[in-house]
Parts: structure tokens; sequence; C-alpha cells
């Protein structure tokens, strides 16, 4: 009798550069020999809630999160989203100073977001409200709020819509620290066998690679995913986002891990003292 597949859940978000990192396993370029992959597509600050409660065997999640949830899983030695010099941005509806948009409400996309701590870290007087990461760019032309906080693809588009970069937080960051911004990576359950988990691991650094390997037919599949955005920026958007710190974290990557959480600690913007355990 044949035995049945075992049933791995593979969380991540509806966007572009993740929809690359995971073409190879999701088209079945790659695979686990007795595993049936399923895969769940759904925002960041969704999957951070979700992956609290252990819901997923393997997720993306924002490093912010990962405190919360470093009893439940361990962070993967790939898969991250790391930006040098780059990243989530304040954007408004005009030109104004740093200093003015700071003393506006500012939208984010969730509270345990990076680019949420990094934009604490910055200004930690700062008012925000939360919507989804994809209503802020119309939230700011239809003046509901006169400044929001960017991620995805809104990094290369806001300016379609008519609004003006205020402040870089990827840029800010590097200035402060010298160091890339790591903004969201890949976990696993800690309750799985660590054998099979490593097995994991492997399957999912190659499937990063297959598409790093064959750029061209994983950005056409990913293309599906890249809201509002031409061929052009699509690619563009991958580039900064999965390359070969996603392959495999640097000394310098795992160093802004390790400062970006601790700041947060140490500014009590992160309530527990976060212990990266990191499974490879």
């Amino acid at each position: 009798m044949k035995k049945p597949l075992q049933a791995v859940t593979v969380a991540h978000s509806p966007d572009s550069d993740d929809a690359f990192m995971f073409y190879a396993l999701a088209t079945n370029k790659v695979g686990l020999p007795g595993v049936k992959f399923t895969h769940v597509l759904s925002d960041i600050e969704d999957l951070n809630r979700r992956a609290l409660a252990g819901e997923f065997e393997v997720t993306a999640v924002s490093f912010h999160a990962y405190p919360y949830l470093q009893d439940r899983y361990r962070l993967l030695n790939h898969g991250g989203s790391v930006g040098y010099g780059y990243g989530p941005m304040i954007v408004a509806n005009r030109p104004m100073a740093v200093e003015e948009a700071l003393g506006k409400t500012v939208a984010i996309a969730g509270e345990r977001t990076t680019s949420a701590l990094v934009l604490r870290l910055c200004a930690p007087q700062v008012k925000t409200v939360v919507m989804p990461f994809d209503q802020i760019i119309p939230a700011i032309v239809e003046g509901k709020v006169e400044a929001g906080l960017l991620i995805h693809e809104g990094q290369l588009t806001y300016a379609a819509s008519g609004l003006h970069k205020i402040l870089d937080l990827g840029r800010w960051w590097l200035d402060e620290t010298k160091l890339p911004l790591p903004l969201g990576g890949n976990v696993v359950r800690r309750d799985l066998p660590e054998e099979f988990a490593a097995k994991l691991s492997a399957v999912l650094k190659a499937s990063i690679q297959y598409g790093l390997d064959h750029r061209e037919e994983a950005l056409a599949y990913a293309h599906q995913f890249a809201r509002d955005m031409d061929a052009h920026l699509a690619d563009q958007f991958v580039g900064m986002y999965v390359n070969e710190r996603t392959l495999r974290y640097g000394d310098d990557d795992k160093r802004a891990i390790a400062e970006l959480l601790q700041r947060g600690y140490a500014t009590g913007v992160i309530p527990l003292q976060p212990k990266l355990d990191f499974l490879d």
C-alpha cells in the first residue's frame, strides 16, 4: 500500500519577489519525495499573525515579528528580503521636509512589519495608523492620510500616483549603522524533526537557486503577481529583493538582523529579548 504524502504548507506574500523565490517549488521544478507542498499567499501582517499560532510549517515573516515567534520557529539561512541602502519609504501627497512628514499621522502596513519597527527607531514619537499595504497609496491620493510608509512594489510605483518620496528608511538605516536592512525572512517550525526541517530548507534554497539560474522564466511567472508594474519594473523589483543575499545571509546580514532586533528591544518597541536561531 502506497504511503500517503506528508503535507507541508509554505506561506508567503502575494508579490513578485516571493513568487520568483517560490516559482520552482510552486511549479514542481524542484520538490521533495513523499511531500506534498501547499502554498498559502497572504499579506505579511496576516502571515505574522498566523505564525503566532504556528499555523504553517514554513512561512515568510517580518524580522520585527520574529521575537514573538522565536519559541515556535527557527530562521532559515536563506529566503531573506534585504535592502542595501534602500527599503520602505515614507511618501506624501506633496513635497515636505522629513520633520514635517514625521509630524503627520503616517499610514503603515502593520504594527509588526519591519518597516514599522524602523520607522519607530527613526522617529520614536511618530503617530501611525494601520491599513492594508495596498491601500496606503490610494489613501494618500484621496487625502485620507497625508503620509504613508510603503513596502513591496509601492517603493517603485508611488511616483505614477503623483506622490513624493520624503525618506527612504533603508538609506537612513545604512547611514545610521553601515549595515543592510533585513526586512523579512523564512522560518521553519521547531516541532518538525531536525532532519526533515533540513530537507525542507534544502528544497527551498534550491527553489531560489533555480529562479536565479532561470531568471527569464521565473520572472515571467512572477510578473503575474506584480501589481501595477510593467515587466521592466517587475524585473527591477525582483532584482532588489532576490539576489545573492537571498540565497544565503552574509555576515553583515546576520549582524544587521541582530542589530535591528536589539535596537528594537533596547528602545522598548520589542518587549521580548530576541534570540536568533538559524537552522543552517
